[in-house]
């Protein structure tokens, strides 16, 4: 059921502190996960080489 008196503009001045906020957080948690990836790929490193390598297009043993 939806209220039988509603007033949207005592509404939106009730509630846009808390909208403020949420906006606020997702904003603070997409910079930390964007840093956290640049982090990741910045201490990664490329994958050594095996005694035997795989060719991954065909499967048979690639000679070094």
């Amino acid at each position: 059921m939806s209220a039988p008196d509603t007033n949207l503009k005592t509404q939106r001045k009730r509630h846009i502190g808390a909208l403020a906020g949420i906006g606020i957080a997702v904003a603070f948690a997409a910079v930390l996960l964007a840093g956290y990836l640049v982090i990741l790929a910045d201490r990664g490193e490329a994958p050594e080489g095996a005694d035997t390598q795989i060719d991954g297009r065909f499967g048979v043993e690639v000679e070094n």
